[in-house]
């Protein structure tokens, strides 16, 4: 039976930021992130170091959600924690923090897939209880530096994935792109701050790959030998053209992605598009999202806070899980490679 308030502690550990959230009835109360500048100076996420890291940060995280939220542990529902995908010892640290906790508040437990938290972040109900959620069914485009892929969600955690990359993702172009063009880490954001300020008039190929699937693999192989081609010519063409390079580079990578989207709401006839993960924080991406609305779509992009990790969409999935009684078992063990 629903109880009269059910207040969700989730946590979020995949990769290289602890956080913590609160929800009660399916309004955020806290959102709390630490995240880990440790790894900056190796220019990408050193798994060993983030799971020490995620061993000092989770208490302090936890306690400062719940201050924040203004919630005693006493009255928590249940712990949801991110089960997988990720990093395996960073997952580690989390569902042990949280199985621990929850035994000792006598509480249930529940696994969340990371990247279903990613689409069920559009169902957060804000602290002055707006809320811009996607009706069913709905095409999302979750997009971040381990998934892309185009799902149809027919419910809450009715999830048909019908089409995904065949090597890699969106957002490991743009972070590997970003090394070639020798940006600070992380990439990603860098590089699309400087293609804010450029213009993409150089072409890069695009890939021809079956059905509504993607691959980014040989784009990063063009790009790469487009700048040691160029380089030849003119040492200083990379500094020169930085932020050109950097706009012709998004513009590609997005027009890929909206060929196949597009294709996809034609497919299905859904007109209710919705986009998730950390690269939906992409400014290019974002406005070719909202230019679908002139083909009679209604679009749903996530608040910034909700596009990276983060333990609010862990929290939110795990309300919907709480009224279910979806609850996991204590033996239950992390997966790195977890699919829907």
């Amino acid at each position: 039976m629903q109880q009269t308030s059910v207040i969700i502690l989730g946590i979020e550990s995949s990769c290289d930021d602890t956080a913590a959230a609160v929800i009660k009835n399916g309004k955020i109360l806290a959102n709390v992130i630490a995240n880990q500048a440790v790894h900056e100076q190796y220019g990408g996420v050193v798994p060993e170091l983030a799971s020490r890291a995620h061993q000092q940060h989770i208490v302090p995280v936890v306690e400062a959600a719940l201050k924040k939220a203004g919630v005693a542990k006493e009255e928590l529902s249940a712990v949801a924690f991110t089960n997988g995908p990720g990093l395996l010892g960073s997952l580690l640290v989390g569902s042990s923090f949280s199985k621990a906790f929850a035994m000792g508040l006598n509480i249930p437990i529940i696994e969340v897939n990371h990247m279903q938290g990613h689409v069920l972040a559009h169902f957060i109900e804000e602290a002055d209880g707006t809320s811009n959620r996607p009706s069913f069914p709905f095409l999302c485009l979750t997009v971040s530096g381990g998934h892309t892929q185009i799902v149809r969600i027919n419910d809450y955690f009715d999830f048909e994935i019908i089409g995904e990359t065949i090597d890699d993702a969106a957002g490991e172009a743009f972070d590997k792109v970003s090394k070639m063009l020798e940006l600070p880490y992380p990439g990603g954001p860098v590089l699309d701050r400087n293609a804010q300020q450029g213009k993409p008039v150089f072409e890069f190929p695009h890939p021809k790959v079956d059905g509504l699937n993607f691959s980014f693999s040989g784009l990063k192989t063009s790009v790469l030998y487009f700048l040691k081609r160029e380089l030849e010519n003119n040492p200083n063409f990379r500094e020169e053209n930085l932020n050109d390079i950097c706009a012709s580079v998004q513009k590609t990578i997005v027009d890929i992605l909206l060929i196949n989207l597009k294709k996809a709401i034609k497919q299905t006839g859904i007109k209710e598009v919705a986009i998730a993960g950390g690269v939906s924080a992409n400014s290019e991406l974002r406005k070719q999202i909202l230019s679908l609305e002139k083909t009679g779509c209604t679009t749903y992009i996530p608040k910034f806070e909700y596009c990276t990790d983060n333990a609010a969409m862990i929290a939110i999935t795990g309300y919907y899980k709480y009224l279910n009684q979806d609850f996991a078992r204590p033996d239950l063990v992390p997966n790195a490679r977890l699919k829907f």
